[in-house]
């Protein structure tokens, strides 16, 4: 048997919330979880959309991850 270990190098996650801090709190709990697979953060993009059923925004954002050199 054998086991291979590979690094990662890129990960990219999306994350969705009803408010800002919300959000703002899943990356922020994310990234202190990828610190740990020695990843940080490229690039974050963000966008805001009303939900047609409530009328209330829904806060999204998608976070690259990089592999610290």
């Amino acid at each position: 048997m054998q086991i291979h270990l590979d690094t990662i190098e890129d990960k990219v996650e999306c994350f969705e919330a009803r408010s800002l801090k919300q959000l703002e709190k899943q990356i922020n709990e994310q990234i202190d979880n990828n610190k740990v697979l020695l990843l940080q953060v490229h690039h974050v993009q963000h966008n805001v959309h009303i939900d047609q059923k409530t009328s209330l925004p829904i806060y999204s954002a998608v976070v690259h991850f990089k592999a610290k050199k």
